[in-house]
């Protein structure tokens, strides 16, 4: 084998994630632009409202609570240790609020939406739906991506907001019921730790979040390939492409907001 073949292996896969990027950013920037021009589809949005945001709340409340709870007794665990038990609302409120809330939320609507968005348009694609939509005069991108993009980008703000107080409040339950903390001082500390930056940045990656979970299932939806196996092979795909993003966009915003 060649010296030069190892290093040709690597150029070609460098390339070929580079052209995945820039053809994934280029989608995304066609469907925030289909969002902002006519025709709007209001039932295609109002839909899409539902599946993403009303849909979804079950599973985010109940990650939210249980996963409040569970930092509680780790962090009051390890406070412990130093008899540091006092800073348990201010750890779990900025904790949950700054990084865990949001992360959950994101990942969740990955594992949720994004697979949903994926398959359904995958099918449409195997099913020969969207030919039929172009031999309509409709543009996929308007009709399928548009509402879908804008609904996750109104709804994931709002569960992460939603997920960060039932986090919050699962903490509270646990602090208060089982490791005997006051419940007004426990709430006054949390309220009075808590800045407005540490909620713009929630909010913040929920819209970031919200963004990559929708372009990444429409994306790998409309790419799919044919037959079942092509509808599978982008679900998944979408679901681990969406997933990496968040935790990476995560990692972004979190040094954007609070590195100084």
């Amino acid at each position: 084998m060649s010296p030069a073949a190892p290093l040709g292996a690597l150029g070609r896969i460098v390339l070929e994630t580079l052209a995945r990027i820039g053809r994934v950013t280029i989608f995304a920037l066609d469907g925030l632009s289909h969002i902002l021009r006519p025709p709007f589809y209001a039932r295609e949005f109002g839909l899409a409202l539902f599946g993403i945001g009303w849909a979804s709340l079950p599973v985010v409340g109940l990650t939210a609570a249980f996963s409040g709870g569970a930092l509680v007794l780790q962090i009051y665990a390890g406070g412990a240790r130093f008899n540091a038990e006092a800073v348990v609302p201010q750890i779990v409120a900025i904790g949950i609020v700054r990084e865990l809330g949001p992360v959950l939320v994101g990942l969740m609507v990955a594992a949720r939406v994004t697979s949903s968005i994926a398959a359904e348009i995958a099918t449409m694609k195997v099913t020969e739906q969207i030919d039929a939509l172009i031999t309509l005069s409709t543009d996929p991108m308007k009709y399928l991506v548009a509402p879908r993009l804008l609904a996750a980008l109104v709804t994931v703000p709002m569960l992460v907001a939603i997920g960060d107080l039932i986090g919050i409040a699962g903490g509270y339950g646990v602090a208060v019921w089982q490791l005997g903390f006051a419940p007004v001082a426990y709430l006054q500390t949390t309220i009075d730790f808590l800045e407005y930056n540490d909620i713009a940045s929630s909010l913040a990656k929920g819209v970031a979040f919200g963004g990559i979970a929708a372009i990444i299932g429409c994306y790998f939806g409309l790419r799919a390939g044919n037959g079942a196996q092509g509808v599978g092979r982008a679900t998944k795909a979408s679901v681990e492409t969406a997933a990496m993003l968040i935790l990476a966009a995560n990692f972004l915003l979190t040094g954007l907001f609070f590195v100084p």
